[in-house]
């Protein structure tokens, strides 16, 4: 009979996980329990799947949901995605979702392909298709995003402290007259980048004279900051829930004949290509993508090693990136 990880794990009395990252080299885990593990898999006949005489010819194929292909943040990690994946053998398939559609229409393309495991990324996944992919055996990670299903694993940007960095930022800058642009209000990166910048400025002593939602879009965020801008009592800090919204009301600042940076303070959220040239220099939290991407890797691989794991969520803390907007 063939040993299982989890055997192992109750031999050494811990997690399945760990029994995973100890097989990897590169895995945080402690020196000696690494030793225990190995020890008890040489003791058992314990073999990792993936030092295993291959079961199958064709490398592992990961499916990406993608929603909000149009935000230049998610082009971005898609070329971070492939050659994260590529390093370890994996196949990258990549499906959009269209446009007012859930995740649930490209699902059928996912299991037609037969997917080993599915992330999911600017979208938001019904708990009836997790369901359905965890009875495939398909372990499935949020990406970028959180949802209130303890069975789905999740890599997310710390959003809630990040929004709490830049209310701290424009109070240290003097700003009194603040202004919020959120997303799209369902979303866990709308939710809780704007729960963290008004717990901040609330422990300030401060408030948010104007809100409104340019739900992650360049033409309904120029919109809303239009309005902004040209009102009598026009604020002098903005925070935008992500760099297009902070495009857009740079943009919007400009044509009020504002300066940005000096007369109004603008700061962002991702850090996309954009928010460094020199038309923007945007102030804005950079996620960091390349340690949220090996995350959503080792998820993965603890699912695969281990079907019957709960859900995970790990949290990554940004970096609030300083330039000429705010």
């Amino acid at each position: 009979m063939k040993v299982s990880a989890k055997q192992v794990a109750l031999r050494c009395q811990t997690s399945t996980a760990a029994v995973s990252r100890a097989f990897r080299p590169d895995a945080p885990i402690a020196s000696d329990l690494r030793a225990r593990i190995l020890e008890a898999a040489r003791e058992m006949g314990y073999v990792p799947p993936r030092v295993r005489a291959p079961q199958k010819v064709r490398n592992r194929m990961i499916s990406l949901v993608v929603g909000d292909i149009t935000n230049p943040f998610y082009p971005t990690i898609l070329e971070r995605f492939a050659t994260e994946f590529a390093a370890v053998g994996y196949d990258l398939l990549v499906h959009t979702v269209p446009k007012d559609a859930t995740v649930d229409s490209v699902m059928p393309q996912v299991f037609r392909v037969q997917s080993d495991a599915v992330v999911v990324t600017s979208a938001n996944m019904s708990s009836r298709l997790a369901r359905e992919c965890q009875a495939r055996g398909i372990p499935v990670v949020l990406f970028n995003r959180v949802q209130a299903d303890a069975s789905l694993s999740a890599v997310c940007a710390d959003n809630y402290n990040g929004g709490r960095v830049i209310a701290e930022h424009l109070k240290n800058k003097g700003c009194e007259r603040l202004a919020f642009i959120g997303g799209i209000k369902d979303t866990s990166t709308h939710l809780e980048r704007r729960r963290g910048f008004y717990d901040a400025l609330e422990g300030a002593g401060l408030d948010v004279a104007y809100e409104g939602t340019g739900n992650y879009d360049y033409t309904k965020s120029l919109e809303f900051a239009d309005l902004l801008f040209r009102d009598a009592r026009r604020p002098d800090g903005v925070f935008c829930a992500n760099d297009i919204t902070a495009i857009a009301a740079i943009d919007s600042a400009k044509s009020a004949g504002l300066l940005p940076g000096k007369d109004v303070a603008i700061v962002g959220f991702d850090d996309v290509p954009m928010a460094s040239w020199s038309s923007y220099r945007l102030t804005t939290v950079r996620q960091k993508i390349g340690a949220m991407i090996r995350n959503t890797l080792g998820l993965i691989e603890d699912s695969l090693a281990d079907p019957d794991s709960a859900g995970t969520v790990r949290m990554i803390r940004g970096e609030l990136i300083v330039r000429d907007s705010g």
